[in-house]
């Protein structure tokens, strides 16, 4: 099974940006943690970020029929990206959303995702085990 881990804008400050929010761990340590626990399930991850909207579209577009999931934190881009949306439609790849805050407890501009009715399923609130979370459900999906 391959997955595809990619992260939005900001995400490459974690550890930096509101730790009370966003926690203490870069997003670099939650990748070695998550690779570490998918290599022990025999799992091939690829691990993403970036900052430009554009790059992440491509990604998910190149992502069908080289990965069997992917798993996005879109930050921001959740609340306003169309075209990311578009992309996980076209790609057919089954796309799991995450966010390491409860994106429903706070500002009201963050309740509403552009691209959550075209995932499979929506994990928030977790912190770094938002992301744990997401790869145990892909290899649920995957028994």
């Amino acid at each position: 099974m391959r997955i595809l881990f990619l992260n939005g804008p900001n995400l490459n400050m974690l550890g930096l940006r509101e730790p009370g929010i966003y926690g203490s761990k870069s997003l670099g340590d939650i990748g070695d943690t998550l690779r570490e626990r998918a290599k022990a399930a025999g799992v091939e991850i690829n691990f993403r970020q970036s900052n430009h909207e554009g790059e992440l579209v491509t990604w998910i577009q190149d992502a069908r029929g080289q990965f069997d999931f992917i798993v996005l934190n879109a930050g921001a881009y959740t609340h306003t990206s169309i075209a990311l949306r578009d992309a996980i439609s076209a790609a057919e790849v089954p796309t799991i959303e995450i966010h390491l805050s409860n994106i429903h407890a706070r500002e009201s501009f963050r309740h509403q995702s552009m691209i959550a009715p075209v995932c499979i399923g929506q994990i928030a609130g977790f912190g770094e085990d938002s992301y744990h979370l997401a790869l145990e459900a892909c290899l649920k999906k995957m028994i």
